[in-house]
């Protein structure tokens, strides 16, 4: 929020010096994601991802388009409720393993199949697939960094092609696989988890029908 407000003062002298910041922000896309995918720890996979989602928006933010400023503003908004809903889950897990380790806390679809549906939904949003108001946001950021550079687009592309692998692979690695044998005494889910996380998926779902609520004056 700070860049958009302040970025529009400094113009157009500074245009030449948020170069090095643009460039700064895709490399960290790439270079955050990558990070994710070899993570153990789930908190810590979840904080790198915001990371990574937060590249796009802050180099999105320093081209100063319309369509950038629309972008960013939306993923900031999507991806806050997205990285909320998925730290709750995360939560979830760990008071019932009492572990942040991925391995240690895998197959809990046998167990708690209402929360596999709410893992799946939240790792399709952070994924930005459609209908979610997070595709809104990342496209408009990379068709109008592809405006800015083609080049670009080969960040962009191989960072949304590693949000979607380690997604995957979260989902996957918690969800999917075989029971250990430390997970064998787990208490069922709460009313209250589950009112949490619509809390979560509500606003994004409404958002899908009315998205210039959170494009800002930009569009």
């Amino acid at each position: 929020y700070g860049i958009i407000r302040i970025s529009p003062m400094l113009s157009p002298i500074s245009m030449k010096l948020y170069y090095p910041f643009i460039l700064l922000a895709m490399w960290g896309i790439i270079m955050t994601s990558s990070i994710c995918l070899r993570q153990t720890d789930l908190k810590s996979l979840i904080a790198y991802s915001s990371v990574s989602h937060m590249g796009l928006v802050i180099a999105a933010a320093l081209i100063q388009t319309p369509w950038s400023l629309a972008g960013s503003m939306t993923l900031m908004i999507a991806h806050g409720l997205t990285s909320s809903v998925l730290f709750c889950l995360a939560n979830t897990n760990y008071e019932r393993t009492h572990s942040r380790t991925m391995l240690l806390a895998r197959g809990l679809q046998l167990i708690l199949p209402l929360m596999t549906t709410w893992w799946l939904l939240a790792n399709l949003m952070n994924m930005a697939l459609p209908p979610t108001i997070n595709l809104a946001g990342e496209l408009l950021i990379i068709v109008s960094m592809f405006n800015w550079s083609a080049t670009t687009i080969i960040m962009t592309g191989t960072g949304t092609l590693l949000t979607a692998l380690y997604s995957l692979h979260v989902f996957l690695t918690t969800q999917r696989n075989k029971l250990p044998t430390n997970t064998s005494n787990i208490r069922p889910s709460q009313t209250r988890e589950h009112l949490l996380m619509m809390l979560h998926l509500l606003p994004m779902l409404l958002l899908l029908m009315k998205p210039g609520l959170i494009m800002g004056p930009f569009t």
